[in-house]
């Protein structure tokens, strides 16, 4: 059997559904990278072969960020902390998306000074402190950057992860103010009502210590969505006048520990594709086994079952994505495999690389000054042409308009003027650099002259075609 087929095999059903979809033999593979044998069967939730389960646990310390009293710097120029702690059931959807239903429980302290610790001083009223104890309920999106743009030619050990969590939930809290007349509660709110709603948002590193244990440290924003979540109390006390602000938001630093569920060697967000093929070659190869691979064939033998590959006929040696699709790196229209300029879009004809051309006798005109969008600064790579065109201009005896244009984003009256302002910049630049005077005039033509017509709307057009609307040229008078 071909390698790229056993490959195929092998690495299409983990991307394609982050899971495998294959049964094991009677004897079974050892370790993590075992999910692939010579028996072929359907998916089922009881063949999977990862886990996708997993509690986590943790402890760090608030800070109320943004609110009429604050943790951080408050008014004695301190911090003043508080606790946390969070439990969450964690459920993997794929390698790298997941939900998270999550308790969180902690106490905020701000103001003037820490109520656990110290007293009022003074009968100013703005010698308060305050804390706010709160229980709070979310549901909570996790998104596996590690695992999203891993490149799949990496064969590093796998152990550092970077995630993204996002969500929302409800929150009951107590809010406690403490001044010269002592400490009361300024407001309770109860959970499960539209005014208890909260978001967060933040990031976390996780560290994998084995195949059960992980820990991460993790910060978080929370948005309150409530003005007296800091214990200043109803909206028109004095201390919720002081600042504008409707939300008082606060940072949630913890460190906690995460333990994989179920009877698997391997959590599914920890999957790496790549590691399982070349450990289920290796045991193959030991074992001399043979493998089913695609029931349709890889007829154009780019390492993609004709099943799912959704271009039957990619050219020899081209790299492709897990569709089968030839890459086109710069999206210009020409494939990686034929492509002379793989990072910079040019046309077809020019073999992907952008136009090159000078000032000739026969057409007297100078294209290829191209500029970034809305942009009208001259870039290093038109420098050559543009000292190029000096020269021709003063050996010359005619004169010439310099012409700019731009593509057909934004309005007329803006690319009218940013159509004049690239005209001047590049007439302005020749002169410096030794183009006698009086042989130039600047012209903007805005949108009206396109190289490409056709790009009407841009987003009819690969970007070197919009990216070559985007120019000054010179024409002779």
């Amino acid at each position: 059997m071909k390698l790229n087929l056993i490959i195929a095999a092998l690495a299409l059903p983990v991307a394609m559904c982050a899971q495998d979809s294959v049964a094991v033999s009677a004897e079974g593979y050892p370790n993590t990278y075992s999910s692939g044998s010579a028996n072929v069967s359907p998916f089922t939730q009881d063949s999977k072969r990862f886990n996708d389960w997993a509690i986590s646990a943790g402890a760090g310390v608030p800070l109320l960020q943004s609110g009429d009293l604050t943790s951080i710097k408050n008014g004695n120029g301190k911090n003043i902390f508080g606790y946390s702690a969070y439990l969450s059931v964690d459920k993997a959807i794929t390698h790298a998306f997941g939900i998270n239903l999550q308790y969180d429980r902690g106490e905020t302290r701000q103001g003037w000074f820490n109520t656990k610790t110290d007293n009022a001083t003074g009968t100013d009223f703005q010698d308060v402190g305050a804390r706010t104890q709160y229980d709070a309920l979310s549901l909570i999106g996790d998104v596996n950057f590690s695992n999203l743009l891993r490149r799949v030619d990496n064969k590093s050990p796998y152990r550092w992860a970077l995630h993204g969590y996002a969500g929302v939930g409800t929150m009951a809290y107590r809010a406690y103010l403490e001044d010269a007349k002592g400490q009361r509660l300024q407001t309770e709110i109860k959970p499960f009502s539209l005014s208890s709603m909260f978001g967060q948002a933040g990031a976390g590193l996780k560290y994998k210590v084995n195949r059960r244990i992980d820990v991460e440290g993790r910060v978080m924003y929370v948005v309150t969505g409530d003005d007296q979540f800091d214990g200043g109390g109803a909206q028109y006390s004095p201390i919720n006048m002081r600042e504008d602000q409707i939300s008082d938001n606060f940072l949630n630093a913890t460190l906690g520990l995460s333990l994989k569920l179920g009877k698997h060697q391997s959590h599914l967000m920890w999957h790496d594709p790549l590691q399982e093929i070349y450990y289920k070659l290796d045991v193959l190869a030991d074992k001399n086994q043979d493998v089913e691979v695609c029931k349709k064939g890889d007829a154009d033998n780019d390492g993609v079952c004709d099943d799912w590959d959704r271009q039957l006929d990619t050219p020899a040696g081209a790299r492709v994505d897990g569709a089968g699709v030839a890459l086109d790196t710069d999206l210009d229209g020409v494939i990686d495999l034929y492509d002379k300029c793989v990072t910079v879009p040019g046309p077809v004809e020019n073999n992907g690389c952008p136009t090159s051309t000078t000032v000739t006798d026969n057409t007297r005109t100078l294209e290829g000054i191209e500029f970034d969008l809305n942009s009208d600064r001259i870039l290093p790579s038109n420098t050559p042409i543009l000292n190029n065109a000096v020269n021709y201009i003063n050996s010359s005896t005619g004169t010439y308009n310099v012409i700019g244009a731009t593509d057909t984003r934004a309005s007329d009256a803006y690319n009218q003027n940013l159509s004049e302002r690239r005209a001047n910049n590049v007439k302005n630049y020749l002169m410096q650099n030794g183009v006698t005077t009086g042989k130039l005039d600047a012209l903007g033509r805005g949108e009206k002259d396109l190289k490409y017509p056709e790009c009407e709307p841009a987003t009819k057009c690969p970007e070197w075609k919009n990216r070559a609307n985007r120019r000054v040229y010179f024409e002779a008078k």
